[in-house]
């Protein structure tokens, strides 16, 4: 597959396409898979805000001024996603929680650098910025495939708010902006109503 060396990917028309577009972490995974360079950068790209905002915090004092969170973070998702070919995604969440643990792994070779004898880091998994619905954490905890059916009958739009909220955890206030929303309350009514409708349509037709 590519190698997703470069930390400025081209600001192109095929590039903002595949950022911005409805497609399934999945989906991408696989075109990454294949060799596909803006699938893999539209990976990072989509993925690094809110892995970067969930790892604030997290790097032990020891550690700090040698390497600088965001740059971790960079690091951490680069050597993952140069491993995709043993990445097995069971979950709609599964991407997130692959890169999260690539970023726990970084942390703590770091701390294993900067001390000699380092204590274990407990990396607590509750580090939000937004609080996530009951209905969000079930939707993420759904099999890719019933998830996908299900996405694949709503419109791009709702679509798009879908992945960026449920598989990118992108913030209520990142979505507004990206979306063009005046809001983070717009955002959030945007989110609830597009999960509305996913999850009446992930229902089994007999409930």
């Amino acid at each position: 597959m590519a190698d997703p060396t470069r930390t400025q990917p081209p600001q192109d028309e095929a590039y903002t396409d595949a950022l911005l577009s409805d497609e399934t972490t999945l989906e991408l995974v696989v075109r990454a898979r294949e060799g596909d360079r803006m699938a893999v950068e539209a990976l990072l790209q989509r993925c690094l805000p809110s892995l970067t905002r969930w790892a604030h915090g997290r790097l032990p004092a020891a550690a700090r001024g040698s390497l600088d969170t965001g740059d971790l973070v960079q690091e951490a998702a680069l050597q993952a996603l140069r491993r995709l070919d043993v990445y097995e995604p069971r979950h709609v969440g599964a991407m997130q929680a692959y890169l999260r643990q690539s970023v726990i792994n970084r942390i703590r070779d770091e701390v294993r650098r900067v001390t000699r004898h380092p204590a274990p880091v407990e990396l607590s998994p509750d580090h939000a910025a937004d609080v996530t619905s009951p209905e969000e954490d079930a939707i993420a905890a759904e099999s890719y495939e019933r998830y996908r059916q299900a996405l694949s009958a709503m419109d791009s739009r709702a679509r798009e708010i879908v992945v960026a909220r449920v598989e990118l955890q992108w913030s209520l206030a990142e979505i507004a902006q990206r979306f063009g929303m005046r809001t983070a309350d717009a955002a959030r009514m945007a989110v609830s109503r597009a999960l509305k409708r996913l999850s009446a349509k992930m229902r089994p037709k007999d409930s």
